[in-house]
């Protein structure tokens, strides 16, 4: 063993001042925990432990013992219940990190290879179990001053933003993270009124559906929806619908499945295919990329959206011409179905669709009728032109 390890112990109390000094300058919420004094000292204290141990057990390469995990839970905890912010938890955990390596480095010598690979090995497992403790700590702490509802749409922000600290609050909340998830974005027409029950709306979903979800901004619910084996596959969509009734305005469902730690891009995907969807009292289906990726498209196309903004156009001529078309694409063109949920007579319809042909020159049921025409009926649906027909 070359004098790594030696020089790491030598240096326990100034690696740890240092630290100290790092993070009451980088972080504003640790600079007000060393007022009087007090505070600093329990930094100093910590800090120190933390780092004797890491020399002493990574030079015998010996993981944390049970006890060595629960003190430093105990220290996430009393951070937690000190009213530590998410942000500062981020950053602190970041910054030890960071120094850590530094200080590993300055230990080094020239002769020191296999001291220095033994220890970033042990620090790659180690530092991880660590971490997670000192997380799982910090969100116990935090459940006795955050409400409860308020710790489920953070646990949702931090799944949706891929951040590793989301399985330590699940933990603390009672939920058990699933493999996969269906990041149901839910649209919401209009704004939101300043009266309306956000809180009384999420506790009444919670209790039907133990799920991470969010409604930070007025116009965009999102839920995270298991996606497991023996999970009914319509359960965002009943989510939807209870979500739509409670808040009383049209709503647009988009869907996307991911991988936890990788539902960012999901997310995404989800809240662009909600943005083109149609707009509903009641959501009759959950969207995926599938059902609009031409209208995704031409979005990005103004002479196209343009020219299919002016085949919507035409169909103002007739009888509730959007509608019925609506209805005969969403019933694969079946015309007794499409009747039956119009509640009309299906020559009625043929009359309609008769039309729409004279308007348009487009046969709805020919190919490029179906492709030109379903376009122009979901893009006035979703709300994208606004003086278009309101959405049914």
């Amino acid at each position: 063993m070359g004098d790594m390890f030696e020089h790491l112990r030598a240096r326990v109390e100034a690696n740890a001042r240092r630290a100290v000094e790092v993070y009451t300058h980088r972080l504003a919420e640790y600079r007000s925990m060393t007022y009087g004094g007090r505070g600093r000292a329990t930094l100093m204290d910590f800090a120190v432990v933390l780092r004797r141990r890491t020399a002493d057990l990574a030079a015998a390469d010996e993981p944390f013992t049970g006890d060595d995990l629960e003190f430093i839970t105990s220290v996430g905890r009393e951070r937690g219940e000190k009213g530590v912010s998410l942000e500062s938890h981020r950053g602190v955990l970041a910054l030890h990190s960071a120094l850590t390596l530094r200080e590993v480095q300055e230990a080094a010598g020239a002769d020191d290879t296999d001291d220095l690979m033994r220890m970033l090995g042990w620090l790659g497992t180690q530092g991880a179990i660590a971490g997670h403790a000192y997380t799982c700590g910090f969100m116990d702490g935090q459940k006795h001053f955050i409400p409860f509802l308020t710790r489920v749409e953070m646990l949702a922000d931090l799944l949706l933003a891929d951040d590793p600290t989301a399985p330590a609050l699940a933990g603390g909340l009672g939920m058990t993270l699933a493999d996969r998830y269906v990041v149901t974005v839910v649209r919401v027409a209009g704004d939101r009124a300043a009266g309306e029950p956000h809180e009384e709306i999420i506790e009444i979903l919670l209790k039907h559906y133990l799920t991470p979800m969010t409604w930070h901004r007025p116009e965009e619910f999102v839920a995270l929806v298991p996606s497991r084996d023996g999970e009914p596959p319509d359960r965002a969509l009943a989510l939807a619908r209870d979500f739509a009734e409670m808040a009383a305005r049209p709503c647009a469902v988009g869907t996307a499945a991911g991988t936890v730690r990788a539902l960012a891009g999901a997310a995404s995907m989800a809240r662009q295919v909600s943005a083109a969807a149609p707009l509903e009292t009641v959501p009759s289906r959950t969207h995926t990329m599938a059902d609009v990726f031409v209208e995704l498209g031409t979005a990005h196309l103004p002479h196209v959206d343009g020219w299919l903004r002016e085949v919507s156009g035409r169909l103002s001529g007739g009888p509730a011409l959007l509608a019925t078309l609506d209805a005969y694409y969403r019933h694969d063109m079946n015309r007794l179905l499409t009747a039956a949920t119009l509640h009309i007579h299906p020559r009625t319809l043929d009359y309609r669709l008769r039309r729409v042909r004279d308007l348009t020159g487009l046969e709805p049921n020919s190919t490029q009728g179906v492709r030109v025409l379903s376009a122009a009926v979901t893009r006035t649906l979703s709300g994208a032109w606004p003086d278009g027909d309101p959405p049914t």
